[in-house]
């Protein structure tokens, strides 16, 4: 099919409102993160974004379900979460459940989502509100 992406050859295995979520999650990381990059990974049923290479330059990744995306946090486990919404026991990863379009505009999921970034940034040594220059 020309056109498709990797991204919607992984949605269309997914229910329409799973589809639907996905796109309008993505749509937001993309305003939120404007030069993170995304890498569509088929095996693990998930979308990444990220600012380098590996983890240790991951800031969050969509991941996938039946029944909706867990909006997974590198780092979540030490991100301030004045609203509370955080879930999962991992020591690193934590997620924000999402069901429906509506998950993606309550109060504090895109300063938690910044803040993962800043904190990746942290982590590959850049200094904070500064990105990389791409090659």
């Amino acid at each position: 099919m020309a056109g498709t992406t990797a991204a919607d050859s992984l949605l269309s295995a997914y229910p329409d409102h799973v589809q639907r979520l996905a796109h309008e999650a993505r749509d937001c990381i993309a305003r939120w993160l404007p030069d993170a990059s995304e890498k569509v990974d088929v095996p693990s049923r998930l979308i990444a974004y990220a600012h380098g290479p590996g983890y240790k330059g991951a800031v969050c990744t969509l991941i996938l379900s039946k029944t909706g995306i867990k909006l997974g946090l590198v780092g979540g486990a030490t991100l301030p979460d004045p609203h509370r919404l955080l879930a999962g026991s991992g020591k690193v990863h934590r997620h924000v459940q999402l069901t429906r379009p509506a998950d993606l505009h309550q109060p504090g999921l895109q300063e938690l989502v910044r803040e993962s970034s800043a904190a990746c940034r942290k982590r590959l040594g850049e200094p904070r509100g500064r990105p990389r220059a791409r090659a």
